[in-house]
């Protein structure tokens, strides 16, 4: 049973970092391709960075250069270290995995991703 639970979640001021923790469960996390979105209240879901099991890694253009995305194999795990965060990126945040998914150069679209944890809130204040 594929399980994706995410957490690291909180509120920070403007200009701080968070990292975000997805504990994956039923199968490895390097197989299938990983990917972060995010939603806010009233808005669409938006992918916000992906990795392929190659370790490509994709980013939505507004967090390019303060994301990083990243896998540990041996805890079965994905993070998204953020850095320098702005109010817009307020949102509650899902982890994802897409089984079907090979290289990747982009996020690739919402429907593409099979499986999805609960989410964690992000709040950043100005």
């Amino acid at each position: 049973q594929v399980q994706l639970v995410e957490s690291g979640g909180g509120s920070v001021q403007a200009g701080g970092s968070l990292r975000l923790s997805c504990a994956v469960s039923g199968y490895t996390v390097s197989t299938y391709c990983m990917g972060w979105f995010r939603q806010a209240p009233g808005k669409e879901r938006e992918g916000v960075a992906a990795i392929d099991s190659g370790g490509r890694t994709a980013y939505r253009y507004s967090v390019k250069g303060r994301f990083t995305i990243s896998r540990d194999n041996a805890k079965n795990t994905l993070y998204l270290e953020m850095n320098n965060l702005k109010p817009e990126d307020t949102a509650m945040y899902f982890c994802a995995a897409a089984r079907d998914v090979s290289q990747i150069a982009n996020i690739p679209p919402i429907n593409y991703f099979d499986y999805w944890g609960q989410g964690t809130q992000v709040t950043v204040s100005s």
